[in-house]
């Protein structure tokens, strides 16, 4: 039997995981790396650190297999980094990282320079703080020292191929998580790459997240303990492969991720993009596929927050149990888990969270309950605008810590008024990333054939709530529009 060796690495650590042909998990490990803020709104890696981590991994999930069962390497991990390499190779500063918020001057210059509605047509999405293309451009403003020596602009997963393979790639989704990419020819827009003056010659070679993008070099089978010739896949971004890693590679089967944001990953089989840009549009790691995405910056997380802040000590189970016992809308008690800002479908860093409607009849219990309803209706908020582009939904996979709750779980049915089903994949998106190996050698057959090899497992059906959920919802869509000026004075002073 052949194993499939998949890698992510995240902005917490490089995790290696082996998978089967039938798809089980045989080994995995996680390997964690620092994260540096020098300044405010920075936030910032060595790349010497993956490649560390990802070397100590790999050797660590070998002790489970022989190196000659390895078929191949797919490759996954944070989105929009950005590390520069000079003209021999070599990390010229510290990657830039995908929660950076320097650039917003430069996303408004890449605004005017491509204009609004042509840089979301072309790219399927507006220019957001967190894409590569500003972190470009503030170099060349800021750093302009650094800026002359580039040769090479990478993001994190493909800077670890490069010390694989020694070869520059990148698959299509993360390279239409650029901000540079004809999203819907799958390939670098040259208008877009002529208006911001950045070389094409810096960007690597796209690939299909299945293709073959190199083989494991001698230097790099010295220091990982891989084998010399083994191939490395393109694999993808860490939120595609983590779609695969659930089974949503189809139209209408939507990944719903609540971990400490909340992710809602939406496949299509045609290039599409929402007009005003509130959801990102990109490519799918899988062939022939894009997808819609949105996120919600505190899902979990605001349920972390509420815990450490307002009820240190008791854990998540006794709290949710709690909160069962109150009535669905929290007798008129909502929440707003605005507490990083927001992305969809407020792009407002200004946003803020906030518990409205208190009363002296009040619990913890009913607190605790509005703040899984609050993060919901959050999320409906994404679906919402799913269902304008992409309307037929079939089934919604829920992964992540949040998804362990059963009542949270039927919150999310309620709300969203849809069926959700847990999956049986707990590896994230190293898992999808070894897919993708499975994918490119043949064995799982057909893209198809991915929503099946993840089991499902418990359904969550929308129940007697739904009804009061739609009223409740209705509430909470005034609550924002009412209070964003509120929020940016509360932010000046």
């Amino acid at each position: 039997m052949s194993y499939f060796l998949g890698i992510d690495v995240s902005t917490t650590g490089a995790k290696a995981i082996l998978v089967d042909e039938d798809g089980a998990v045989i080994a995995s490990h996680n390997e964690p790396h620092p994260i540096s803020t020098p300044r405010p709104l920075w936030s910032e890696q060595n790349p010497a650190d993956w490649w560390n981590g990802v070397s100590k991994s790999i050797r660590e999930v070998l002790k489970h297999a022989s190196v000659d069962d390895i078929y191949g390497v797919g490759l996954t991990g944070q989105m929009h980094s950005l590390v520069c390499l000079d003209k021999d190779g070599k990390v010229l500063r510290p990657a830039i990282l995908w929660n950076d918020q320097r650039t917003q001057t430069e996303c408004d210059d890449i605004t005017a320079r491509v204009g609004a509605d042509k840089l979301v047509r072309i790219t399927g999405n507006r220019a957001l703080t967190g894409f590569t293309a500003p972190k470009i451009l503030w170099i060349r403003k800021h750093e302009p020292e650094i800026y002359a020596q580039i040769r090479r602009v990478l993001v994190a997963k493909d800077y670890i191929r490069y010390r694989l393979t020694g070869e520059f790639g990148t698959d299509v989704n993360e390279a239409s998580g650029m901000l540079l990419m004809d999203v819907a020819r799958r390939d670098w827009s040259d208008e877009v790459l002529a208006a911001l003056e950045i070389p094409s010659r810096w960007l690597p070679e796209v690939h299909e997240g299945h293709a073959i993008t190199g083989f494991i070099s001698a230097e790099a089978a010295e220091i990982t303990g891989l084998r010399v010739g083994i191939p490395v896949v393109a694999g993808g971004g860490d939120q595609a492969a983590q779609a695969v890693g659930v089974g949503a590679v189809e139209s209408g089967v939507i990944a719903l991720t609540v971990g400490t944001s909340g992710v809602v990953f939406a496949p299509t089989d045609h290039y599409a993009f929402e007009p005003q840009g509130r959801l990102m549009a990109l490519c799918h790691s899988v062939p022939d596929r894009w997808h819609f995405m949105g996120v919600t910056l505190s899902a979990a997380g605001s349920l972390q927050w509420y815990r450490n802040t307002l009820a240190a000590g008791v854990s998540y189970d006794d709290l949710t149990a709690e909160a069962a016992g109150i009535p669905a809308g929290s007798e008129g008690l909502q929440f707003l888990p605005y507490l990083s800002g927001e992305r969809t479908p407020y792009p407002d860093p200004l946003a803020r969270g906030a518990f409205i409607g208190l009363t002296t009849r009040h619990t913890r219990a009913h607190m605790t309950r509005a703040v899984l309803e609050g993060v919901a209706f959050s999320l409906r908020d994404v679906f919402e605008l799913i269902k304008v582009t992409n309307p037929q939904i079939k089934q919604v996979r829920v992964s992540g810590g949040g998804a362990n709750s059963p009542l949270w779980r039927q919150i999310f049915a309620d709300v969203l008024n849809v069926p959700l089903v847990t999956v049986d994949a707990t590896e994230g998106a190293a898992y999808g990333a070894a897919l993708l190996v499975g994918l490119s050698a043949g064995v799982f057959g057909s893209v198809e054939a991915l929503t099946k090899i993840v089991r499902t497992g418990e359904e969550s059906k929308p129940g007697g709530q739904a009804i009061e959920y739609a009223d409740r919802y209705a509430v909470y869509q005034t609550l924002y529009p009412t209070l964003k000026s509120t929020f940016a004075a509360l932010a000046r002073g």
